[in-house]
């Protein structure tokens, strides 16, 4: 674990290859990567990345980083990345590797574990707002030359649903009883052929964000913002819906914020006709791929574990029965 003395440290260690600071960096936080808002002495204000060692490798990075800064030509409010004067994209620190990106300002639209504010009708247009900026994402990045030669991971079938997932073998959560882990597995079957179903029917394939998170939606002056493309890779496209949806499963106005998010992507995304129906497969991998998650990433008396695994359970049923509250 790095303590906030040390983060600091290398911070400014980093620093140094962006031509170093003006004032000191200011921790933001410490948890997959470390993130300091930092102000450079070509009057930039960014946000330096200490990348979690092991994690991403140094040329899946800089291709986020391309990514990013396709999109932010293009007019989308994403991070658009600060080369160091000799033109990198990032540098090395220790054991972790190191970005800029441009500050974007703003306020998170919610965080996890506390409801969401305002009324239904505010909800379900917030709702409503995220759908359409995902889908500008989709609509845009299908614009880019770099589209299909970026060097980053895959949520595709075995990504998400293979031997070996990208965030670990869900099914062995110990959460899970011996009953649970039997609906998990027919869960996993079914929704694998489900994807292979789509995918041979030429399913919207491509780069995806893949944590489409409250934290990571800002509001600001300038609307709304989309940051952390850390998990970014090449995905089914809806899988961003997923995302969308997981920390809102225990909204009362659960229902309302699904359809706003259907409507909001069908009027950005050309050709889109996704239902709330068709988003359950979606929702379920997500809360499939954070039962895996959570288990390298939180102590034993994480009050999350209990979370996950019941989000889990819930989704895995209503996707047996054909049926969500959201129909």
């Amino acid at each position: 674990m790095t303590g906030k003395a040390q983060a600091e440290a290398m911070a400014r260690a980093a620093l140094a290859y962006w031509g170093g600071e003006v004032r000191a960096p200011q921790l933001i936080n410490i948890r997959e990567n470390i993130v300091f808002q930092v102000w450079l002495r070509d009057g930039t204000v960014a946000a330096l990345r200490l990348h979690r060692p092991g994690y991403q490798s140094r040329a899946a990075i800089e291709a986020e980083l391309v990514w990013t800064g396709r999109l932010a030509e293009a007019g989308m409010r994403v991070p658009e990345p600060v080369l160091t004067p000799q033109g990198r994209l990032t540098a090395r620190v220790g054991d972790r590797l190191a970005s800029c990106v441009r500050w974007l300002d703003g306020e998170a639209v919610g965080a996890t574990g506390v409801p969401l504010a305002g009324s239904p009708v505010e909800q379900a247009a917030l709702f409503e707002e995220i759908g359409a900026l995902v889908g500008d994402l989709h609509r845009l990045t299908d614009g880019l030359a770099e589209r299909d030669s970026l060097d980053r991971p895959r949520w595709d079938i075995d990504g998400l649903l293979g031997e070996h997932p990208r965030w670990g073998r869900f099914w062995e959560n110990p959460m899970f009883s011996d009953a649970d882990r039997q609906v998990i597995e027919a869960a996993r079957s079914k929704a694998r052929e489900a994807l292979t179903e789509l995918q041979g029917a030429g399913a919207d394939f491509g780069l995806v964000h893949a944590d489409v998170l409250r934290e990571n939606l800002l509001r600001g002056p300038e609307g709304m913002a989309l940051i952390d493309f850390d998990d970014s890779g090449y995905g089914f496209r809806l899988y961003d819906l997923g995302t969308a949806v997981v920390q809102s499963l225990e909204e009362p106005a659960l229902p309302l914020l699904v359809r706003g998010l259907c409507d909001g992507y069908r009027r950005t995304r050309t050709g889109s006709t996704i239902t709330p129906r068709a988003l359950t497969l979606f929702i379920l991998l997500r809360c499939l791929a954070s039962a895996g998650w959570i288990m390298t990433r939180s102590a034993d008396f994480d009050p999350r574990r209990i979370l996950y695994r019941q989000r889990a359970m819930n989704l895995s049923t209503w996707f047996l029965q054909n049926a969500a509250p959201w129909d």
